[in-house]
This record gives structure tokens, sequence and C-alpha cells, in this order.
């Protein structure tokens, strides 16, 4: 897929092995459930998929098409606090904490099938989508996976907001966050699968009660798909210096903010290596960052 869907910017040619194969799942899951802005329910079947293919995802439309949008950045449709990525008219939305999964996890190549368009919430974190994953087991693909190698530091900045990679080996992502009631907020480690299942993917989605009570009432009142699907079962809903139902993990909402991080670095279509600081990042300063990486070929190798 990754030939098919020309990935900008990157270099061609023979590449040296990273030390790992590419690896897919071994056998297909799936899981439903309410979606986050639509409110809707939707079912997704995640499948194996051969080497080289990445991770797609395939709508399922009423007139009986099917088409597929491949989880790059070149696709990538901004929309309120979500990821999303639209092709050919067709979007799919808040694919951030699968696309977490997966690249953690190790997954290289995957179709993920969807009747709608925007993944279910579930409870707001990823453990749900790492528990599939787990279950489906991964296998290796006899072909060397490709990683994006960090020459030089690149960030971008949006006022207070601000991010950087730079080079390092593995994945090293340092997140801080300040909220009012509950001051600064810090996480910093290097991100293996076992780190992030036990430490990041737990970590729900988060907002204040008022803004997202708010949010839900002005998305029915606009008939909008917009915080349909909020409540206190789907996301950590601050109220003042606290969270409604308890925190799960300490510093969730940084944790949080690194989980969707690593989802959307995951547009970049190969592992990426190297060190991350990142000051009250978002969706859109996320994928700026990928966008400036991308375009800039001398700071990076693909090895």
């Amino acid at each position: 897929m990754h030939d098919e869907y020309e990935i900008a910017g990157l270099k061609s040619g023979t590449v040296a092995p990273t030390g790992r194969m590419q690896a897919t799942l071994a056998v297909a899951f799936e899981r439903s459930g309410r979606s986050l802005h639509s409110g809707r329910h939707a079912t997704v079947r995640v499948c194996p998929a051969p080497a080289g293919h990445g991770i797609v995802f395939r709508r399922r439309l009423k007139d009986g098409r099917a088409i597929d949008v491949p989880a790059l950045w070149k696709f990538r449709e901004s929309q309120p606090l979500s990821s999303a990525i639209r092709r050919e008219g067709v979007l799919v939305r808040t694919i951030e904490h699968l696309m977490a999964s997966l690249s953690a996890l190790k997954i290289d190549n995957a179709l993920a099938e969807i009747d709608a368009d925007e993944l279910p919430i579930f409870d707001g974190s990823a453990t749900p989508w790492c528990e599939a994953i787990q279950e489906a087991r991964r296998v290796e693909q006899p072909h060397p996976c490709r990683t994006i190698r960090l020459r030089r530091t690149v960030s971008v900045q949006d006022g207070r907001r601000r991010i950087k990679i730079g080079p390092g080996t593995g994945l090293h992502v340092t997140g801080h966050v300040a909220l009012a009631h509950f001051g600064s907020i810090d996480w910093s480690g290097a991100i293996t699968q076992e780190s992030f299942v036990r430490e990041i993917a737990p970590a729900r989605s988060f907002g204040r009660y008022v803004r997202a009570m708010a949010g839900r009432a002005y998305g029915y009142a606009t008939r909008k798909d917009f915080l349909q699907g909020v409540s206190p079962r789907s996301a950590a809903l601050l109220v003042r210096g606290r969270v409604l139902g308890g925190i799960r993990v300490p510093g969730e909402p940084v944790r949080h903010r690194i989980l969707d991080l690593i989802g959307d670095l995951a547009l970049a279509g190969h592992p990426v290596e190297g060190r991350v600081a990142a000051f009250h990042t978002g969706h859109e300063l996320n994928h700026a960052l990928v966008a400036e990486l991308m375009r800039d070929e001398s700071a990076w190798e693909l090895v």
C-alpha cells in the first residue's frame, strides 16, 4: 500500500534493516461502540495485511462502495478535538487511539474496516484497542521494517504551545501541561510496548465538565457531530481540582496528550525514532510537526 500511495518526501532505494521485521496481526478482531463526536454506534474490524501495506482504513458506504483511506499525513484533515483523514471525499475521524496502539505494539500492516465515519471512543483510553491487538497476536513478516531516524531537531510552535523532535535512539517523549486547579503535570520516558500498555494507554481523553457539556449542547442544537458521545463514561471530566470518578493513572492529562501524540506521529507512515519534547501540545500542533518533518528531508533518514 505504501508503494501505491507514495509517501511524499520519503527516500527510495535500498535500506538497511533496523533490527526488526515488519509485523501484522495473526487474526482479525472486531470492536464496536459509541463514537465521541457523532454519538453514533460504529463497528471496526481490524484485519491482517501483507508486508508494505501500511495501516489503511476502509469505509463501507451505504451505496455498497468501499473506499480505502491510508493513514498517512498527506490525507490528514483538520477536525475539532480529533485526528482525521480524508480521501476521495470520504472521512475517517478519531483514529488517534487505534493508531497509537498499533504503532506502540509494532503492528505495521493492517486493514481497518469501519461502517461509519468515526471510530468508537470506548472509555476514552487506548486500553480496549491494546487488549484487542494483544488478543489477536502480533506476527512478523519476512520484510525488514524501515524507520525514520532524526538527523537534527525539527520544531514547531504556536504561542506557548511548542513541540520538537531531535535525534535519539528509539522513541522517547517528554510531555508537559499546566491546568488550573491541577498545576504543572509532567511525564517523561521511553515509549516501548510495555510502557505504552502500562503507563500511557489507560489515560483517557479529558476536558472540563462544564465545557464538555456546553459543547455537547452546542452540537445538539446545531445538528453538528461534536461531542455528542461525551460523558463521564467516555472521558475524564474535570471539575475544578478533581476528576469525576477519580484519576486512573497519575498525571492522566499529560499522559493522554502523549497518547494522542504517538497516534499522530504514526501518520508519518513509518516508525519514528527520536526524542520528543511537547509542551501544551494538541492534535493541530502534532500534525504541524509531522508535516514539517516530512517536508524537511534533510532532517531525517529512512533506515
